[in-house]
């Protein structure tokens, strides 16, 4: 297992955005080979929606498989109460969805380790992993109807962010993974390769390079656009010290530069609605170019999250009240 491919801090995993859009590919063509052939390969059972996973399988059943489906996490343990009533109803809607999310039931008796890395509290607990982002969804025994409000949620930033359309899923198909057809190279993959390598090696000069440079050649290429907005994330917090640039903060309210680098500091360290926060607050009590810059940071900081991710649509909602 590589904890650092996975991120807990609510920002998306950079490495991952590459792979979310192979997903995407073969999940398509997956999609329509089934429905040609009436299931075929890359078809899975609906057995195969609910699956126990340990520390050893951890990477290849939820961080890879993530990268093709929505996987949703049941933290559970046989001497929990609350459990035996909520786990039960996520393996009724994982099947219910149709390979819209995956199940992964996780003991935490066997599997302290995953329970630390994910900082469980106090179980039942619900987290989802999407494109090697994890994100809290629920602790304790919720109730069905808010159930399929989050799992419907997920689903669609799933779907609009990522372009994980799920698996497909053929009641006559034999229970075990099943292999999703290949994709030709893609035009600009050489170059995205590049910049994934060049974050895994902290060369985040060399990613912003890499990601403009398919940009050039196409300005629309989401992947690249996502990726850039991160990687000049990174690049920005670099080296700075964070008790200094908080202290700033706190002292200035109403400084613009100030706000705006504990804002990066706060979006870097997972705490994606004070950073939305900070900067809404900021854009009140400040004023002409101050206010615009302030307005603009919190743009591409939009940009690194997602356009489609709940939080963003709040802030978004928030910021134009601030301005109006």
């Amino acid at each position: 297992m590589q904890p650092r491919n996975m991120s807990m801090s609510g920002v998306v995993d950079l490495a991952a955005v590459k792979a979310a859009q192979e997903a995407k590919a073969k999940a398509e063509q997956a999609r329509a080979q089934a429905a040609r052939q009436g299931g075929g390969p890359g078809a899975v059972s609906p057995a195969d929606l609910v699956i126990d996973v340990d520390e050893s399988g951890f990477e290849s059943d939820v961080l890879q498989r993530s990268t093709e489906v929505p996987v949703v996490i049941d933290f559970w343990a046989e001497w929990c109460q609350p459990c035996k009533q909520l786990s039960p109803v996520l393996e009724r809607l994982a099947v219910e969805y149709n390979g819209r999310f995956l199940l992964a039931k996780i003991d935490v008796d066997a599997n302290q380790m995953l329970m630390q890395q994910f900082g469980v509290q106090g179980i039942p607990a619900v987290f989802a992993v999407v494109a090697g982002q994890a994100l809290p969804l629920f602790q304790g025994a919720a109730g069905e109807e808010q159930i399929r409000q989050t799992l419907d949620q997920l689903v669609q930033v799933a779907e609009q962010r990522f372009g994980l359309t799920g698996l497909v899923v053929d009641p006559d198909a034999e229970p075990g993974e099943a292999q999703a057809p290949e994709r030709p190279a893609g035009p600009h993959d050489a170059e995205l390769e590049a910049a994934v390598r060049a974050l895994d090696a902290g060369d985040l000069g060399g990613a912003v390079q890499a990601y403009k440079n398919v940009l050039a050649a196409d300005p629309g290429n989401t992947e690249a656009q996502l990726g850039l907005a991160q990687a000049e994330l990174l690049q920005r917090v670099q080296g700075l010290d964070p008790q200094r640039v908080r202290r700033d903060a706190a002292d200035r309210p109403a400084d613009a530069q100030a706000q705006i680098a504990a804002a990066d500091l706060d979006l870097v360290g997972g705490h994606v609605d004070d950073a939305f926060g900070r900067l809404i607050d900021t854009v009140r009590v400040t004023s002409g170019d101050d206010r615009d810059t302030v307005r603009l940071r919190l743009l591409e900081l939009f940009e690194v999250v997602g356009a489609d991710d709940p939080r963003v649509i709040n802030a978004r909602r928030a910021l134009a009240r601030a301005l109006f």
